[in-house]
């Protein structure tokens, strides 16, 4: 009987403890579990979602798109920029009788002027002028820029036109030319004589214009570097003559300053305009001895053959320097009366 019982304990003694074994079996089973469902699923959702979004967005806003715009406008800019830059060319429509009506009456005078002044003095021929009147409106300009392109016509000499109005620089437009740097800019020490002087249509015409308009031209005009300059132009070649179109005797003083520097003057008066006390006046302040005559402007031809009125003027000022009326030199046609020598 004893032997029976002790049989039953050890077998329920081993089917607890097999039982525990089992029970010891399945307890990491259950923890293992959520850690294989967790940690994948977690990890892969949030990186499959972003990562794919923000690189893909800006390719959408198409930036090379928005570049190549003002590269477009660029490319255009230059081709209207250069348009400006280009100079105008002489026109026949201009008051250079000298060169485009040589057969005129006018161009016939002029050559008359040209002789006179050349041939004055054999030995010594003036080589510096200046062309002057004792008011505006008078023709001087158109004088001094035919007389120049009539010198420039001669087979064996040069002409160089210099524009002294530093008031309002003007003379640049009857040869179809820019006036950027000039005179007045060398004058102030801003540029160098030989980037100035600039070449016209007329092989032996250069002209130097009057440059950027300055507050006290006088004493630019009545410089030492102005007496330099114009010794210099004199010595320089000996086959040029130097014009200088001057403002009115009457209306500045730079005339009067510049006649000291100058060979010779040519006055230019208005037939029935301008009144002989006023020339008289005008030239008072002149040295006589410089003055090599007088050119009558606007006179009326009356012959069996010809019955015309001649004028050339650069009488576009109300008053003089400050405001024009509107009207462009350029576009006046004329011609100048026959040279009148001073009476002794």
């Amino acid at each position: 009987m004893k032997g029976k019982a002790m049989s039953k304990i050890y077998e329920a003694l081993e089917n607890a403890e097999r039982e525990r074994v089992a029970g010891l079996k399945k307890k990491p089973s259950l923890a293992l579990e959520p850690k294989e469902e967790k940690k994948p699923s977690l990890a892969l959702g949030p990186k499959e979602e972003k990562r794919p979004s923000p690189v893909l967005e800006p390719k959408e806003e198409k930036r090379p798109s928005l570049a190549l715009e003002p590269k477009r406008e660029r490319i255009e800019r230059p081709n209207i920029v250069h348009e400006p830059i280009r100079p105008n060319r002489m026109r026949s429509d201009r008051p250079l009788v000298s060169l485009f009506q040589p057969g005129s009456l006018g161009a016939e005078q002029f050559r008359k002027l040209r002789t006179h002044v050349l041939k004055l003095n054999i030995s010594d021929p003036p080589k510096t002028i200046m062309v002057t009147s004792a008011t505006e409106g008078e023709g001087k300009t158109f004088v001094a820029a035919n007389l120049a392109a009539g010198i420039a016509h001669d087979l064996h000499f040069h002409a160089l036109l210099v524009d002294c109005d530093l008031h309002n620089p003007a003379l640049s437009q009857w040869f179809g030319v820019q006036n950027g740097h000039g005179l007045s800019d060398y004058l102030v020490g801003r540029a160098n004589l030989s980037e100035l002087l600039m070449k016209t249509e007329m092989e032996k015409l250069m002209i130097l214009t009057g440059g950027s308009a300055q507050q006290k031209p006088a004493e630019l005009i009545g410089s030492k570097k102005m007496e330099a300059l114009v010794h210099e132009l004199k010595s320089r070649y000996n086959d040029r003559y130097i014009i200088f179109d001057a403002t009115p005797l009457l209306a500045t003083s730079e005339p009067e300053v510049l006649a000291r520097l100058v060979d010779g003057i040519l006055i230019v008066v208005r037939a029935g305009v301008t009144p002989r006390e006023t020339v008289k006046q005008a030239i008072a302040s002149l040295d006589p001895k410089k003055i090599l005559g007088f050119v009558l402007n606007d006179v009326e031809f009356k012959s069996s053959g010809l019955s015309s009125r001649y004028f050339g003027s650069d009488g576009y000022y109300t008053s003089y320097g400050y405001e024009k009326r509107g009207t462009d030199p350029r576009s006046r046609s004329g011609e100048m009366s026959p040279f009148k020598k001073k009476s002794n």
